[in-house]
């Protein structure tokens, strides 16, 4: 074939062009070279958290990119420990991907010993972030932050408040609460955010450290009395931030894809693409909007920069919190 297209006479140069215009034509909207069959995505929590909503929300658009399915599994256990402890054992050929957390993959090395290390994962791209919040079912007597400060303070420990795993987003929330308000909860950890959600309906708890996702997904069945944004969450206009109230708590969880550490440059490249493609179709972002998410976009090449920016701002947190170890 080779010969038949005269390119045996190219020389190396202007084979390395033709890569190249191929490469463009790809990015452009050319035919796939990759995938050509299924692509394996490991969601390494239960189903019906917040890792499982966005990429169930992502599966059509990938199909429409790429043509083939996004196959979603689960693989829950130790805060999502157990799934990235084993990720670079899985095949690096691009049809294997995992759903990564933060504060999560930096916490947990900086605090345990997970089995992993932040740098063992290689990620190629983070798209959303959930900002914290504070909740309580709709019949809940409390109605306020300061209700809720009022009464830890009068029996510290008294109040149980759920979130998912230790070393997260949700365990960082409410021990930051604890330090900025002096109010003491006993925080339960839960192995997702799909479990926490029956234990604070069926009262195994009588407040959660969720996202705004959460408030969304329940609807009236729960009620958010603060949220950890700069601004008020454009779904909740009626719900303050933690800021208005005098509390200087803005934070929550941001989440992404890694793929194994033998996955070839050019293949993390063309699939940190696809979920560029994913994350600027118009369509996809309204949806993650009406389900609580915020939009976020940081492709393979960025993130170096923006890992090392979240290993400062967590180990500043651990090292204040006194957890370091």
């Amino acid at each position: 074939m080779l010969k038949k297209l005269g390119l045996k006479k190219l020389g190396q140069k202007k084979l390395g062009v033709l890569a190249t215009v191929a490469t463009v034509l790809w990015a452009t909207g050319g035919a796939f070279a990759f995938p050509d069959k299924p692509v394996n995505y490991i969601i390494p929590f239960n189903a019906g958290g917040e890792s499982d909503i966005s990429a169930r929300l992502q599966q059509p658009y990938f199909k429409k990119i790429t043509g083939d399915d996004l196959i979603i599994q689960y693989q829950a256990g130790a805060g999502g420990a157990q799934a990235w402890s084993v990720l670079n054992d899985q095949p690096g050929d691009g049809y294997t991907i995992m759903g990564t957390n933060l504060p999560h993959i930096i916490l947990q090395p900086l605090l345990q010993k997970p089995g992993y290390e932040t740098a063992d994962l290689t990620n190629i791209y983070m798209f959303h972030f959930t900002p914290d919040a504070l909740l309580v079912r709709a019949d809940s007597k409390f109605e306020t932050i300061q209700q809720v400060i009022d009464a830890a303070k009068e029996t510290p420990g008294a109040l149980t408040v759920g979130g998912t795993a230790t070393n997260t987003a949700n365990h960082i929330a409410n021990q930051r609460f604890s330090t900025l308000t002096g109010a003491e909860m006993t925080y339960i950890p839960y192995t997702g955010t799909g479990a926490t959600i029956p234990a604070l309906l069926g009262g195994e708890v009588e407040l959660l450290w969720g996202y705004t996702t959460v408030a969304a997904g329940q609807g009236d069945k729960v009620r958010m009395l603060a949220v950890a944004q700069d601004k008020r969450h454009p779904l909740f206009p009626d719900v303050p931030t933690f800021k208005e109230l005098g509390i200087d708590m803005v934070g929550g969880a941001y989440r992404g894809i890694a793929v194994p550490k033998s996955t070839p440059e050019e293949v993390r490249q063309q699939l940190s693409d696809i979920i560029g493609q994913i994350n600027a179709d118009p369509e996809f972002i309204k949806e993650m909007e009406q389900a609580g998410f915020a939009m976020l976009d940081v492709p393979y090449d960025g993130m170096e920069a923006f890992m090392g920016e979240r290993q400062k701002i967590y180990e500043d947190v651990a090292r204040q919190l006194g957890s370091l170890k």
